[in-house]
């Protein structure tokens, strides 16, 4: 079966891309037909194009860019689809996409241990984000005022004053099976609670009008995004680490498929490099989608930014003909010396 997307135009990817229903099934045959150059690395030809799957969150779609401008220094010819996470999977599972840099676990540990087992599993690179971290937040008022463990999700007064509902992003995004276990399970309390699932943008947009009436509310946030830094918020501690081991500490791993790896060692060596902080990749969320700069703008600008640790992502990359990466990148990024 043949997963329908809708190609993006262009590399980039603005913030009002989606996806609405089915279109023409042809992405995997066009970009399966891009060009071929030879590899240094391994002495064959290795395919041009490397087609991203990109969910609709701030920090993938920045991230993604950032690695799209990379390869593109590189003579490479990168595609963004702006995709839902279940749909990114199966075109995966699938060959029509080769990269995805948001499998964040435990948000998506059921989708992730069905794409990595199997006949065409997927291949992990390792986490591509150190300190990311997941679950249910509260104002800093609300914090001072005693509201601090998942534990208090069980008080009446709190059920009472919050409204008797926790805010959380749309359905399908893996955070909300995790949410709808906790429900079924009863954990913290969450059976007695209403969950309002919308986009992301809604569910932050809702935050910041109560908050900005000292309202009570409880929802679900994670860093990196440009919340932890534009929001006085705190996370709930998580003691029975419901959210994942250590409390919600979350790993972001790459994943890419087999074929691809078979076909493209030069670029998999770049995307197992590519590792950002928390904060780093909060500080790129929030020039994206919080200072509303466009995301080619943004990748490019910490890529000047951040010289050194550029040169480290290119440790023993080439150019797809073969020529040492770090020069070639940094004339055409003009990207200062590291």
């Amino acid at each position: 079966m043949k997963s329908c997307l809708r190609p993006s135009h262009h590399t980039a990817l603005h913030k009002n891309a989606g996806i609405t229903g089915l279109s023409a099934c042809a992405l995997g045959v066009s970009l399966l037909a891009a060009p071929l150059a030879f590899s240094a690395e391994n002495g064959a030809e290795e395919p041009a194009a490397v087609r991203f799957a990109v969910p609709p969150w701030p920090g993938v779609t920045v991230k993604s860019q950032l690695a799209a401008t990379l390869f593109e220094a590189l003579g490479y010819a990168p595609k963004q689809q702006e995709i839902g996470a279940t749909i990114a999977y199966q075109a995966m599972s699938e060959d029509e996409l080769d990269v995805y840099l948001a499998a964040w676990l435990p948000a998506q540990q059921g989708m992730y241990d069905t794409a990595t087992q199997g006949k065409n599993k997927l291949i992990d690179l390792g986490n591509n984000v150190d300190g990311a971290r997941l679950g249910f937040v509260v104002p800093d008022y609300m914090h001072e005022k005693g509201i601090t463990s998942g534990k208090d999700l069980c008080s009446k007064d709190l059920q009472d004053k919050a409204g008797g509902t926790i805010y959380s992003i749309e359905i399908g995004s893996g955070t909300s099976d995790l949410l709808a276990d906790m429900q079924d399970n009863g954990t913290y309390c969450l059976d007695e609670w209403d969950l309002s699932e919308t986009s992301a943008s809604g569910m932050f947009s809702q935050a910041k009008s109560m908050m900005k009436r000292d309202e009570w509310i409880v929802f679900y946030a994670w860093t990196p995004h440009w919340a932890s830094i534009e929001y006085a918020i705190k996370f709930l501690d998580d003691p029975k680490d419901a959210w994942g081991p250590d409390g919600g500490r979350s790993d972001v791993r790459t994943l890419i498929t087999p074929t691809f790896a078979d076909e493209n060692p030069n670029a998999t060596r770049l995307l197992e490099q590519l590792v950002f902080s928390a904060d780093q990749q909060s500080a790129m969320i929030s020039g994206f989608s919080y200072e509303e700069r466009p995301p080619e703008e943004v990748a490019l600008d910490w890529l000047r930014d951040n010289p050194a640790q550029v040169k480290a992502f290119l440790d023993g990359v080439t150019t797809r003909s073969g020529d040492p990466a770090w020069p070639a990148a940094q004339k055409a990024l003009d990207l200062p010396d590291a």
